[in-house]
């Protein structure tokens, strides 16, 4: 498992953390703002009347209402990445990593508003009556790209597991065993069987059911948030000006949290907001292409309400909930994950200012030839450490009240542990202590330094349940669609039962391996969606004239 691991490190270094994809999904996001005249501005107005259903047509084809089709999509987006997904952006790249978030979002307004219109306009109706669209179709049916069609369509499905299924339930498991001591796999179990409930009944189950959760999830999850910021309503003006004094700087060194370049931050930032709003993707397509509705554009201009709401809102939320609460600097106690932990040759001191600056500039792979991983022995007594020439690091952070133990950390270990390229070389070896917090265990801290204090971590465990859940449900629905492109209606079947068992699967794994599964499932999909809508500006632009050339017509009041 470790080597995968390593393997898809590798991948995601050379994918989503080079450091020339931020600036392709954000050029692109750019160009069309430009090009089409800043249409997330001009046609916010607008698409809040869509939404509603006020230009709603009884005849029109499809399966879903406008909203309904808002609130699949928003199920899909808005998930993990909106508790742990703002949470491991600020642990690796401080506070400036939101601000990197909200530009993607702001830019991915207009993207989404691109890949949902021209998803839209080349959807096709199945032998079962259904709509089916997404990028896969117009790159056929427009781009004669066959090619590129299959390739998006096998990343979706590859997607619908790396984002929609494997880190939702990872996040829910950690979280409700944090906060009610449930056994992961009984909790991946029991999710995994409603999941296969829902999903069977197809897309109009899954819109009833997204429709009526997604506002139930947001009002709660909203009530959580505010109880903690204006219970810290004193940092709110501090955590602002360190969001954006830190953009052209980077986030320096305070507490546990040893400091990110502005590059790292950068990185960081852009891909958690893609995973969070996953504009330029080409998922949100495939749930727009069920609504009802004659004109592409008006479900375009209906996409751009999900990035907003996603991002710019609830991202934003989580984000001033993490800062003014303090918690992404503090270190707590817990398990060492093996995926999140090295051992480093050499006695290293927090206290020692040479010593953090060469950590920080290791971590953040700016200096790679003076620390090293550790190779040898630890003798144990009592569960620490007795022998010494190593320094362990946790969570990108010295770690402190190191522990050791073999199985159960209940019976106190005592005895050698053998420890090659800085990891024990058995498995079942534990290392307990205290080191920074990422993902939902970092929110969940934040939530608890509210007005509900203790009980605040309760809110974050029963959204993180509704977040996730409903966004596995909508990627169960994106890699259907998919499946029905590549080999048809009968091969759906296979993939649901597939798709729920990975789901269970995941509720029990290491949740740095899944996020980085994530990090590379997503950037497969990305890029060639990318590269088809800006194959189809020219035609983008007319459709758009189009639409409100004919909207003056129809409705010279609105006009």
């Amino acid at each position: 498992m470790e080597s995968f691991h390593s393997f898809l490190q590798l991948l995601d270094g050379n994918l989503g953390g080079a450091a020339w994809f931020p600036y392709v999904l954000l050029g692109v996001g750019l160009f069309f703002t430009f090009y089409l005249k800043f249409p997330q501005i001009r046609y916010f107005k607008h698409a809040w009347k869509v939404v509603t259903g006020k230009y709603d047509k009884a005849n029109s084809p499809g399966d879903t209402t406008h909203f309904q089709s808002l609130a699949t999509a928003l199920s899909g987006t808005v998930g993990t990445g909106n508790i742990g997904g703002v949470a491991f952006a600020i642990y690796l790249g401080g506070p400036a990593a939101l601000f990197w978030m909200w530009a993607t979002a702001f830019l991915g307004m207009t993207t989404k508003f691109v890949e949902v219109t021209l998803s839209h306009k080349y959807r096709v109706k199945t032998a079962d009556g259904t709509m089916a669209g997404g990028p896969m179709y117009y790159m056929e049916r427009r781009l004669n790209m066959k090619w590129l069609a299959v390739g998006f369509a096998i990343a979706t499905v590859i997607s619908s597991f790396g984002t929609g299924s494997l880190p939702q339930v990872n996040n829910i498991a950690d979280s409700m065993e944090a906060s009610f001591g449930l056994d992961k796999m009984l909790v991946g179990g029991v999710l995994a069987v409603l999941l296969g409930l829902v999903i069977l009944g197809g897309i109009h189950r899954i819109a009833a059911v997204t429709s009526r959760v997604v506002p139930f999830m947001a009002a709660l999850y909203l009530i959580g948030a505010f109880a903690v910021i204006f219970a810290n309503l004193g940092n709110i003006g501090p955590a602002f000006v360190s969001i954006v004094g830190d953009i052209f700087t980077g986030s320096a060194a305070t507490g546990g949290f040893l400091g990110a370049t502005i590059a790292y931050a950068f990185n960081r930032g852009v891909n958690r907001g893609l995973f969070s709003n996953e504009a330029g993707q080409g998922s949100a397509p495939i749930a727009h292409a069920a609504a009802k509705a004659d004109e592409p554009v008006s479900e375009g201009i209906v996409a751009i309400l999900e990035p907003f709401i996603d991002t710019i809102i609830i991202c934003t939320l989580t984000g001033l909930v993490i800062l003014s609460s303090g918690v992404w600097h503090e270190k707590f106690e817990n398990t060492f994950e093996r995926s999140n932990m090295l051992i480093v040759d050499g006695k290293y001191d927090e206290n020692n200012q040479a010593d953090r600056e060469h950590m920080f500039k290791y971590l953040n792979g700016l200096e790679s030839d003076v620390i090293q991983p550790y190779n040898g022995k630890i003798d144990v007594v009592n569960g620490e450490a007795v022998s010494g020439g190593f320094t362990v690091i946790a969570a990108r952070s010295f770690a402190e009240d190191v522990k050791f133990g073999v199985g159960d950390m209940d019976d106190v270990y005592t005895g050698t542990i053998n420890v090659k390229d800085g990891l024990p070389v058995r498995d079942s070896v534990i290392v307990q202590g205290k080191s920074l917090i990422h993902s939902a265990a970092l929110t969940t801290q934040a939530f608890t330094r509210g007005f509900f204090g203790e009980s605040g971590k309760y809110i974050v465990s029963l959204g993180i349940l509704l977040f996730a859940f409903s966004t596995a449900i909508a990627w169960s629905y994106y890699g259907d669609r998919a499946m029905t492109y590549l080999l048809g209606p009968r091969s759906v079947m296979p993939y649901r039962v597939i798709y729920c068992a990975g789901f269970f699967w995941a509720s029990f794994s290491d949740t740095t391996l899944v996020w980085t599964l994530a990090n590379v499932a997503i950037v497969v999909m990305t890029l060639p969606n990318l590269l088809g809508i800006m194959l189809l500006r020219k035609e983008m632009k007319q459709t758009v004239n189009k639409y409100w050339e004919d909207f003056d017509k129809e409705y010279p009041k609105d006009s």
